[in-house]
């Protein structure tokens, strides 16, 4: 089967190595002019390992293993720990924190030569005759064709009609910096939550340590002058190791959140939709790289199932829905929830927490579900 992807990125990427390693023929068309390696850094849950053990991805020499995430009040507190070394254990696979630029750069290697098409830019599919039609004028056809170009998807759009997503009144600032030194050569990740906002620190390996904070605004205002400086001012006097973070901060991106009702059907045709395109949803729960990465592994492995290619492109649609959904709805609930006051988290036992988040991943991981 020759099979068209619009977008290297992570869902493009991962349907790529599934679909070659299912011996079928695939070309992925990126705008781009190389791959995309710019942003932060993206946590890879049980499942996601996983996937990427299945897809022969190594990740060995990349990223920083995850063995607790802790949640702190801003003043300092510890309220409840989650034993993510219990997760691995119960999966059988490790949780891992890593730059996206390496995951980009594992996932690309080894794809045969010719199977990335960079500045190839798509701007509208024929989902009957699964021909792409790309920003030079030119039309690429084959048996199916796959969305997975990004919360802008021209692909989504010409199926769908319009984008789905809204804009939310949350903003993210994050970045790297190389101290507080015990945390970058730590295993763990420190949530902080307070009236303020949300600041996250969790080490990526490299000397690195991903920092990120949360808080809402007003799109209505432009963006500050100095976000460092707009930072410390809400920020600072938060307890350790918060300013010392803030005055390590030397570069910085700014991102805003989305979300939609994922829907049930998310193509037509012999065209579908992978990652971002099909299921734009805020950061809270470190699930965009992985429910793109459980598109691309569930895509492949329907496509090699029984009845036209059309039936086997909803079917994928449908198992996927039901989970990314959950994703997407529980990191909406969560954003809104995290400016209440911390008081029931600190009466929860750190076991159950960590049963509970357990379970959760599994429910929203389909490579789970079929597997552990």
């Amino acid at each position: 089967m020759r099979v068209l992807v619009a977008g290297a990125g992570v869902a493009g990427l991962a349907a790529a190595r599934g679909l070659v390693r299912a011996g079928h023929e695939v070309e992925v068309h990126e705008r781009a002019p190389a791959l995309r390696t710019v942003g932060g850094s993206v946590t890879l849950w049980s499942g996601s390992t996983g996937i990427l053990r299945d897809l022969g991805v190594d990740l060995t020499g990349v990223g920083r293993r995850i063995d607790a995430m802790e949640s702190w009040s801003s003043g300092g507190r510890l309220l409840v720990t989650v034993d993510i070394a219990a997760v691995a254990r119960r999966y059988g696979t490790p949780n891992v924190h890593l730059p996206r630029q390496r995951l980009v750069e594992r996932l690309a290697d080894g794809l045969p030569e010719g199977t990335l098409r960079f500045g190839s830019a798509c701007t509208r599919v024929d989902p009957e005759r699964a021909g792409l039609v790309l920003a030079d004028g030119t039309t690429v056809s084959g048996d199916v064709v796959v969305g997975a170009d990004g919360r802008s998807s021209a692909v989504r759009d010409h199926l769908w009609g319009a984008d789905p997503a809204r804009l939310t009144e949350w903003v993210t600032w994050q970045g790297f910096i190389r101290r507080p030194l015990d945390l970058v050569s730590s295993h763990r990740a420190i949530m902080i939550v307070g009236r303020e906002g949300l600041c996250g620190l969790i080490p990526a390996g490299e000397g690195l340590l991903l920092w990120w904070f949360d808080h809402r605004v007003d799109h209505r205002e432009p963006p500050p002058a100095s976000p460092a400086e707009a930072l410390a001012e809400r920020f600072g006097s938060w307890a350790a190791p918060v300013p010392e973070v803030l005055a390590a901060i030397d570069g910085i991106d700014r991102f805003t959140h989305h979300r939609h009702r994922v829907p049930k059907v998310w193509g037509r045709g012999r065209a579908t939709l992978a990652g971002d395109a099909a299921h734009s949803m805020p950061p809270t729960m470190a699930q965009g790289a992985n429910q793109a990465l459980e598109d691309g592994w569930t895509l492949a492995r329907e496509l090699d199932g029984p009845g036209p290619v059309t039936e086997r492109l909803r079917r994928y649609e449908r198992i996927r829905s039901r989970r990314a959904a959950r994703a997407a709805d529980l990191a909406a609930t969560e954003q809104t929830d995290r400016y209440r006051p911390p008081t029931l988290m600190r009466l929860l036992p750190d076991k159950l927490v960590t049963a509970g988040y357990t379970a959760w991943l599994r429910r929203v991981s389909t490579y789970l579900g079929s597997t552990a």
